[in-house]
């Protein structure tokens, strides 16, 4: 800690650490010119890192200079039940190793403050036509997870740091923006920023108050719990400029998907966005956040928003104690985070978008960036002819309409804007089609309040939109099981079945395995889908139903004024609503102070809880990088829902088969995603997604679309499964080769567990998402990129190769990919080694973010 620049906060009792003269005195008016994120980072190192390094940190951002890592300590670790859990399941398996080596397990805990949200386990079994839907939901949820709820239970009773919210209470991410950020900390008499990391990749959801939160992997979180610095080079920081305002009727979702297609077109991969401008300052906080929640939507790390008076006036809506948000503008102010304070900030690259140019808007139908705006539904092709026939569904069936995900749900205008066009609806004599699948799941308790309040709780019921879950539902492919009557329909038919739901992620094979398809769409807009009841609809130019005066109706008839959506919010959503919603939900946490073993007995017989097997087997031995074949060859953007899906497991599939096989009925089979505590279920999700597209799986000249691979040397095309155990037999080291953008989407560490597993000592791709290389990294597995211009295809691989790598891994060095064909012709192929940092050349050449602690433990304890 540098003590030099600890002072006192004016009008506090509190110190704070003055950057300002810290940069200052290394370069004269330096700060004035960083933008916001530079500042956090600077106060950080000032803060936290060891002096003798400080000037030279601080000189790299000062600079903007990306030759050296400098360190960041993030203030809390974020999680939710999935990856939370796993990370969880990792550091009870990381006691067992310590103890077996005669270490003491107690004294293995999360260093920094970790907050776990029992939040992505529940599954919309029942939807929100059903009255009982939440009650009956849950009581599934809780039977299907009692091994999983087992474990937490006894997490948060064992590990020191660690507060558990249980399930049925919201999203992880609303709750943070809602109530856990705190946005500037005041601990042991010191006030510095809120920043974080989440095991999700939505975490940026609380950029939108200025708080630094990153989504991560799980084994990067693990990292950061245990204590290390997260070690990083000075990011790509791009200015946003907004301008203009949004037309009468166009949502916060409308914005941000136009926003994602632009951000996307502009590659700002990896890149932390800063938002400014009389656009951004006209912003409510709710609109920030849907456009900082979709952060990974268009590849960047961060999506940051400057503290201001919007900030001030959410912090007092949402409940906040007074004394905490007079702190916040008072350190804000005086740290040079105030919006007034940054417009002198100086960026190397500057982006403008016009917000009046927005549209009514949806995207799909396979990826968060494909925009259509809703006037060309028509020339896009996604509209077309109606069908009604009676008793039979339409081609373009919406089967699924869900008002879900943190994304829409934190923003009062959306919601109620949704039950004003319910409202309307129902006052015109419109109902939701027969097939609809509908269900309303807010990220929060609150919702259920202001709708209450406003009265548009049972016009949304009517619909068939009442409140099924407080949890990620749908979005994360929790969406059910459809009825058994529509489900045998469209296999009979062969429908072209979709989705429609107010999400941030619409990936083929993602939301549910009977709807080849999906689309994002504001939850107004949601509603009005489940009234037309298919996709092949002009939902601006066609009509939606007759009233009881045979008078048809159309969209723009039911769509409620901008002027009535704020009048509500005005009169409905208080803060009241949030203390009486929260004020007991973190009462609950606290410990009540029972003792338990501090090794967890391990339930042989679970399917969802096992001992992780990172000291033994495969993962114990010494990584070749030789004689390896490739387990796949893989296209442009692979997301992480291709390499490890978490929807719904069936029956047919190798996940299926085991959990039949360890006697759980097919009604509890649940969804990989839940199953992920346990390696021998979670194993058989890798590249277990339907929709995957091997170019290996070759038969009669033909790829074939599907979880396949082909077993080499034989040639022989199976289920990718078979293929993973015959090479695990046979010991075989293993390389996948990808297209570019490889690990897309959600921070999903079975990505990266299931390929090591399987024994994958190294991914050769285009370019890499950032949560994903890091969690290859945690694994042990070496990313290696091609340079311009090189890939599978100008290299004409087609699988049959033996691949080797030379060079000694350090960070970013030229390594050299030598593949020999068949026929025995060798090629040299130089490769960028993406081990990034130092950190992680060093957890690379442990094995793993685990081997790495483990080492460092054990050589610590037996030092002292």
């Amino acid at each position: 800690m540098n003590t030099a620049y600890r002072k006192p906060l004016p009008g506090t009792k509190l110190d704070y650490f003055d950057t300002r003269a810290a940069v200052d005195a290394i370069k004269p008016g330096a700060y004035d010119k960083l933008p916001y994120t530079s500042r956090v980072l600077a106060e950080n190192l000032v803060r936290r890192c060891d002096p003798a390094t400080l000037v030279a940190s601080l000189t790299q951002i000062i600079e903007r200079k990306r030759d050296l890592d400098f360190p960041w300590f993030p203030a809390r670790v974020v999680c939710h039940d999935i990856l939370g859990q796993t990370a969880l399941v990792d550091l009870a398996g990381l006691r067992d190793a310590i103890a077996a080596q005669g270490g003491d397990p107690a004294l293995v805990n999360p260093v920094v403050p970790t907050q776990l949200i029992v939040d992505h386990s529940l599954a919309v079994e029942c939807g929100g036509f059903d009255p009982d839907a939440f009650e009956k939901n849950r009581a599934i949820e809780d039977r299907r997870n009692e091994d999983r709820f087992h474990f937490i239970n006894w997490t948060k009773k064992t590990f020191k740091n660690v507060d558990v919210i249980p399930p049925g209470n919201g999203i992880m991410h609303q709750i943070n923006l809602e109530r856990m950020s705190p946005v500037v900390h005041a601990q042991d008499g010191v006030a510095f920023p809120d920043t974080l990391v989440g095991t999700d990749s939505h975490t940026p959801h609380v950029d939108a108050l200025g708080v630094i939160a990153i989504g991560v992997g799980g084994l990067e979180a693990e990292s950061v719990m245990l204590g290390r610095a997260s070690w990083m080079r000075l990011p790509d920081i791009i200015g946003v400029e907004l301008t203009g305002k949004l037309q009468p009727g166009i949502t916060a979702t409308d914005l941000v998907l136009a926003l994602t297609e632009f951000l996307r077109h502009q590659k700002v991969v990896s890149s932390y966005l800063e938002f400014f401008g009389e656009g951004a300052a006209h912003l409510t906080l709710g609109d920030r956040a849907t456009i900082s929640n979709m952060t990974p939507e268009y590849g960047a790390t961060a999506a940051m928003f400057y503290i201001d008076q919007q900030t001030i006036d959410y912090l007092t809506l949402t409940g906040r104690e007074a004394e905490q948000v007079k702190l916040v503008e008072t350190y804000a102010k005086q740290a040079g985070l105030w919006a007034d304070s940054l417009k002198t900030a100086e960026y190397e690259r500057v982006l403008r978008f016009d917000l009046s140019t927005v549209v009514r808007n949806i995207a799909g139908p396979s990826n968060p960036h494909r925009r259509v705006a809703t006037t060309d539904l028509a020339a896009k092709g996604i509209s077309g002819k109606v069908e009604n026939e009676p008793g039979l569904m339409p081609d373009g069936a919406v089967i699924i309409a869900a008002i879900t995900s943190c994304t829409n749900t934190s923003n009062p205008r959306n919601v109620i804007a949704a039950g004003l066009l319910a409202r309307n609806a129902n006052a015109r004599g419109l109902t939701r089609k027969p097939w609809v699948k509908s269900s309303l799941a807010p990220g929060s308790k609150t919702v259920e309040l202001y709708l209450d309040d406003a009265k548009l709780l049972p016009e949304l019921e009517k619909l068939g939109f009442g409140i099924v879950a407080f949890a990620c539902t749908t979005c994360n492919g929790m969406s059910g099981a459809l009825d058994p009557v529509i489900q045998q329909e469209i296999i009979d038919r062969d429908l072209y079945a979709t989705a429609v739901l107010s999400g941030n992620r619409n990936f083929d094979g993602r939301i549910h395995p009977y709807a080849k398809q999906a689309f994002l769409a504001s939850p107004p807009l949601v509603v009005a889908y489940a009234i037309a009841g298919t996709i092949r609809f002009d939902i601006e130019r066609d009509v939606l139903g007759h009233d009881q005066q045979g008078k048809p109706v159309m969209l723009k008839d039911i769509w409620p004024s901008d002027e009535e959506i704020d009048a509500i919010v005005k009169a409905s959503v208080k803060p009241e609503q949030f203390r009486k919603v929260y004020e007991p939900m973190f009462a609950a946490t606290v410990d009540t102070g029972e003792k338990l073993s501090p090794l967890y007995d391990w339930r042989p017989q679970s399917t969802y809880i096992r001992r992780p097997p990172y000291w033994e087997g495969a993962l114990a031995g010494v990584r070749q990088l030789k004689g390896m074949r490739p387990l796949a060859l893989l296209g442009d953007n692979i997301t992480t829902d291709h390499l490890s899906p978490s929807n719904a497991i069936m029956r047919n599939s190798a996940a299926g088969e085991y959990l039949e096989k360890m006697g759980l009925p097919e009604e509890d089979f649940n969804s990989y995603a839940t199953h992920r505590g346990d390696h021998l279920t979670a194993q058989r999700a890798t590249f277990a997604n339907p929709k995957l597209i091997n170019e290996m799986a070759v038969e009669n000249g033909q790829v074939k679309q599907g979880s396949l691979a082909r077993i080499e040397p034989e040639g022989k095309v199976t289920r990718m499964w078979e293929a993973i155990e015959t090479y695990m037999e046979r010991k075989q080291p293993l390389i996948i080769v990808a297209g570019a953008d490889y690990g897309q989407g959600s921070s999903r560490d079975w990505a990266a567990k299931g390929v090591r597993l399987a024994g994958v000592e190294a991914i050769a791709a285009e370019g890499f998402e950032r949560i994903h290389r890091t969690n290859l990294v945690g694994m042990g597995v070496l990313p290696l990129e091609f340079k311009p211009g090189v890939n599978r295809k100008t290299l004409n691989l087609d699988g049959t190769e033996i691949y080797d790598v030379l060079g000694k891994p350090t960070p970013l060095a030229t390594l050299t990919l030598v593949i020999t064909r068949k026929n025995g012709e060798r090629l040299e192929v130089p490769m960028t080694c993406r081990l990034d940092t130092a950190e992680e050349v060093s957890i690379y050449e442990a094995g793993g973010v685990l081997q790495r602690f483990a080492q460092d433990f054990l050589e610590s304890n037996a030092a002292a």
